[in-house]
This record gives C-alpha cells, sequence and structure tokens, in this order.
C-alpha cells in the first residue's frame, strides 16, 4: 500500500513541478528550471551557470558566474519553448514578460486541465495496478476476502485524496492565471 501511495504522491508533485512552470504573466525563476545550458559541453540547468532574480513583477535577470556564459544562455533560451526573447547589458541576460492577453490566459487554462486529467488518469492507472496486487495476494491465499476488501478500501480512500488534491492544484494555478 504504501509503495502506491509513494507513486500517487510523486505523480501530484511531478504536476506541482510542471504547473510551476507555466508562467502567468510573472516572472517566475522556475519557468527556466527546464532549460539546459550548454556548458563546456555539458548540458547544465540554468542555477548551475548562473544567480537567476526577479528585479521587477515581469523581468527576470540572469546574472552568469562567468561572462562568456551571456551567450550560451542566451541561444538556450531562444531553442526553449518560452517564447521570449533575452537581452542582455554585457553583465546579465533580461527576460521580460508580456503581460499576457485574454486569449493566451484562456489557453494556458486549458492546458493547466489538461495536464490535470493526465495526472489523475495516472492515479487511477496506479490505484488499477494496487487493486490487482491485492487480488494476485488474495487468489495467492496470503490474504482473506475481508482483507483485500479492506486494502481495496484503502487504496480507494487514496486515490480519492489525491484526486482531490490534484483538482485543488488546478483550481489555484488557473484562478493564478486568470487574473489580470
Amino acid at each position: 500500500m504504501a509503495e502506491f501511495e509513494g507513486k500517487m504522491q510523486k505523480t501530484v508533485e511531478s504536476l506541482e513541478n510542471e504547473y510551476g512552470t507555466i508562467r502567468a504573466g510573472r516572472a517566475n525563476p522556475h519557468i527556466l528550471d527546464k532549460i539546459k545550458v550548454d556548458y563546456y559541453g555539458t548540458p547544465t540547468g540554468m542555477q548551475g551557470v548562473a544567480n537567476v532574480s526577479v528585479p521587477e513583477a515581469r523581468t527576470l535577470m540572469i546574472s552568469p558566474w562567468e561572462p562568456k556564459m551571456i551567450k550560451e544562455i542566451e541561444k538556450a533560451i531562444l531553442a526553449s519553448d518560452l517564447g521570449l526573447t533575452p537581452s542582455n547589458d554585457g553583465k546579465s541576460v533580461i527576460l521580460h514578460f508580456p503581460e499576457l492577453t485574454e486569449d493566451r490566459r484562456k489557453e494556458l487554462a486549458k492546458d493547466i486541465k489538461k495536464k490535470g486529467e493526465a495526472a489523475k488518469v495516472a492515479v487511477r492507472n496506479i490505484r488499477r495496478d494496487a487493486n490487482e496486487a491485492v487480488k494476485k495476494q488474495e487468489k495467492a491465499g496470503e490474504i482473506s476476502e475481508d482483507d483485500r476488501k479492506d486494502e481495496e478500501e484503502k487504496i480507494q480512500k487514496a486515490t480519492d485524496k489525491y484526486v482531490a488534491e490534484i483538482d485543488k492544484l488546478i483550481d489555484s494555478k488557473t484562478k493564478e492565471i486568470m487574473t489580470v
């Protein structure tokens, strides 16, 4: 049971991380988490090559540890799917986040719901696997029918708990995106 609940928890955490990379019109350093910069031939995360700060609400400043990394950071940002154009002042890379349009907000809200539904499906698949494992234990004579029913009840309660968590995440992120 703990193994399956751990998998459900990881699904929720994965969704939270994914939602952290969706920009809501405000500068969020986590939007750069998935971007890899070519650091002397090695793909390295942004935190490994630079300091990322938020000087203003819709501006990110990326200050590389080494000045010659500015070009590599700009290349990595342009190659990503962020849709942002970096500029630099010779010492750091600056990203300006434009105000989101209403259409873009609605598009992002749909994407948030789609990712949330995918996470719910993943949790339900884990529930199915857990139920199958319990039925196998019963067939093998390791547990009784009553124990199987108790375990299935626990599995369903855990599933309901994590699906409710996912719903909360969807609602809060959608509200964040739709707030102008």
